[in-house]
C-alpha cells in the first residue's frame, strides 16, 4: 500500500471537508478531499457514528485546524471569549479571525493560512509601522497592516496578490494592493466568516 505523506491533506480528509491549508491546490482537481473523500488509514472508508462528546471534540479540532492554533492557545482564546460581552461562540471566532496570520491570509498576501503564518514569522509584515513577526498578534479596528518596505519585492507575496485577485477581500478589511498595505475597518461579523464551524458545539464542550 502506498504511503500517504501529506499531513495537511490528511487533516482535511479526516475532517471530511476542505480546510484550505494548501492554497491553490485546495481549489484544484489535485485536492485530496476531491479525489479521496474519506478518512485516511486502513479503516477510513468505514462510517462511524460519533457520540455527543465526539461530535463536540471533532468540531473543536476542526476549528483549531482551520486557524492553525494549538490546544493551549485555543483554550486561552475561549477564556477570552467567555469574559467578553456577547455570544461566547461568536466572540471566539472573532478573536481567531483577528489573528495577524489570518488577516494576512484574508488580504490575499498568503495563499493559505500556513503560508501566511510563515510570511509573518519571517518578518515581512508590520503593524502600525512596527515590524511584527508574531502570528498570533491580535489586530483591532484602526490598525494598519503592511508589507515592510524592504520586503515589497517578495515574489511569493506578489504572486499571491496576482493569483488571489479573484478572491474578494472581506468588507471588514480595506486593501491597497498597489502599496501592499491594509486597514482593519471594524470587527468581523459572524455572517462574514465563511468557515463551516458550529461554534456552539465548542462552547458546549468547554462548558462541561
Amino acid at each position: 500500500m502506498a504511503r500517504y505523506k501529506d499531513e495537511q491533506c490528511r487533516i482535511c480528509r479526516r475532517e471530511g471537508q476542505k480546510l484550505f491549508l494548501k492554497g491553490s491546490r485546495c481549489y484544484s482537481d489535485k485536492c485530496s478531499v476531491t479525489r479521496r473523500n474519506y478518512a485516511p488509514g486502513q479503516h477510513g472508508q468505514k462510517r462511524t457514528k460519533l457520540s455527543e462528546y465526539g461530535t463536540q471534540l471533532r468540531e473543536k479540532q476542526k476549528t483549531r485546524s482551520f486557524y492553525g492554533v494549538g490546544e493551549k492557545q485555543f483554550r486561552k482564546y475561549f477564556e477570552m471569549a467567555s469574559n467578553k460581552k456577547g455570544i461566547t461562540g461568536t466572540n471566539l471566532l472573532q478573536i481567531l479571525e483577528s489573528r495577524l496570520d489570518n488577516v494576512v491570509y484574508r488580504l490575499g498576501l498568503g495563499a493559505s493560512r500556513p503560508q501566511a503564518r510563515q510570511i509573518v514569522t519571517h518578518g515581512n509584515i508590520e503593524v502600525n509601522g512596527i515590524k511584527t513577526d508574531i502570528a498570533s498578534y491580535l489586530v483591532k479596528p484602526g490598525d494598519v497592516i503592511a508589507v515592510r518596505e524592504s520586503k515589497k519585492d517578495n515574489t511569493v507575496i506578489k504572486a499571491n496578490i496576482e493569483a488571489g485577485a479573484a478572491r474578494p477581500v472581506p468588507e471588514w478589511l480595506e486593501l491597497d494592493s498597489q502599496n501592499l498595505s491594509a486597514k482593519v475597518l471594524r470587527v468581523v461579523n459572524r455572517e462574514e466568516i465563511d468557515l463551516p464551524v458550529e461554534e456552539h458545539l465548542i462552547v458546549e464542550l468547554y462548558s462541561k
